[in-house]
């Protein structure tokens, strides 16, 4: 399974220390001494100034073992000095897309990213769960573009989160603050890539820059708020299946246009004790196989659920990514990022940890997904 890397272990300060006068005079000793040789031999051993084929023979065994310690000495220090760079890099990246807690408030969670870019934890893809007085909130979000490049977004979108999520008392509130957030950082990075702009010049590439987030509140009794800004909407898994958790149109992603001054949330029914929401960014739809073919992300959910009717957040990481990386011949060309939050809470009624059996939302027992009285009706959403 692919999985975020824990945090790198520190080595102690004094010991590093005292070995850093060491390592330096190492790095620059040893090449010095075999030159030295090679110098050495060329001038002062008889052997070497001779001209028969056995001196010439002799003299270049001195030089090709000469050049192969000096190779073998460089090699070493450049991968002593890239396991160092990649050790501070994931410590760095460990701290921007924290591994989240395997459970809170009674929720089972687990997630995973597979970033596009080679040697790179973190890619476009954000995530984060947090349980607040008002509920568990999760956001979902995807960056334009892939990468490293994209990892400046997705800190200023993680970190704007991460505060509003415990001091807005709604979604929208939250959904402004991140809206904000972009805009300062976009704002920023014009102003670093170009100062004589002075600020955000429309034509500029920066200003074609987006963010699709979803945000859900997850509520003590399980009920289900969203805010969806261009996201692929979640899918439900449960012992009847898999559907999609709603059916309404999103908002446009945040960045090219201002949000509208009423922000409608939809609400999504219950999260039922026993039932899991798959989230995920639209790299694990989009991708494709050799032949061009998309990859059948709900299907691949649906053999999930069908072998373990009470999903395993864990398990249905693992199956999903093998069956991509299959897909893909392990080369997937987008930042692709997975969430599954599954409710181990406690029925609070006896009746309540079962839906009917028509998942498409029609029988007594589905829960459609509504919209909030104060919201208003979306028509239906045809891009999941």
């Amino acid at each position: 399974m692919i999985r975020i890397k824990a945090g790198v272990p520190r080595r102690p300060r004094p010991r590093t220390r005292a070995r850093r006068p060491l390592r330096r005079a190492l790095a620059l000793g040893l090449p010095t001494v075999w030159g030295a040789m090679a110098i050495t031999y060329k001038l002062t051993c008889p052997l070497a100034q001779q001209n028969s084929l056995g001196a010439r023979i002799v003299t270049s065994a001195v030089f090709f073992a000469v050049g192969t310690g000096l190779i073998v000495q460089v090699r070493r220090s450049l991968l002593r000095e890239l396991r160092q760079i990649r050790q501070i890099a994931g410590a760095a990246q460990n701290a921007l897309l924290r591994p989240l807690p395997p459970r809170l408030d009674g929720l089972n969670i687990a997630a995973a990213q597979l970033s596009a870019e080679r040697g790179a934890v973190v890619g476009g893809d954000l995530y984060e769960v947090i349980a607040t007085e008002h509920g568990v909130r999760v956001v979902m979000g995807d960056v334009r573009g892939h990468g490293i490049a994209a990892i400046g977004t997705v800190a200023a979108v993680l970190g704007s989160f991460r505060e509003a999520a415990h001091d807005e008392p709604d979604l929208a509130g939250v959904l402004r603050r991140l809206e904000r957030a972009l805009a300062r950082h976009l704002r920023e990075r014009a102003r670093a890539e170009h100062p004589a702009s002075g600020g955000l010049d429309p034509d500029s590439p920066v200003a074609e820059e987006f963010v699709t987030v979803l945000l859900l509140e997850i509520g003590g009794d399980g009920e289900i708020s969203a805010l969806n800004c261009g996201h692929p909407w979640p899918y439900l898994l449960s012992g009847g299946g898999v559907r999609a958790l709603a059916r309404a149109d999103p908002l446009p992603p945040l960045g090219p246009f201002p949000l509208p001054a009423e922000l409608p949330f939809v609400c999504c029914g219950q999260l039922l004790p026993g039932e899991a929401l798959f989230l995920y960014t639209d790299g694990a739809e989009d991708v494709r196989d050799a032949r061009g073919r998309f990859f059948p992300l709900k299907d691949a959910l649906a053999e999930v659920v069908g072998q373990h009717p009470l999903p395993i957040p864990q398990s249905v990481l693992g199956s999903v990514f093998s069956a991509l990386l299959r897909h893909t011949g392990g080369t997937p060309t987008d930042d692709v990022a997975m969430l599954v939050v599954r409710n181990d809470r406690k029925a609070a009624c006896p009746h309540l940890g079962a839906r009917g059996s028509d998942i498409s939302g029609s029988a007594a027992g589905a829960r459609p997904a509504t919209t909030h009285p104060h919201s208003t009706n979306y028509p239906q959403h045809n891009g999941v």
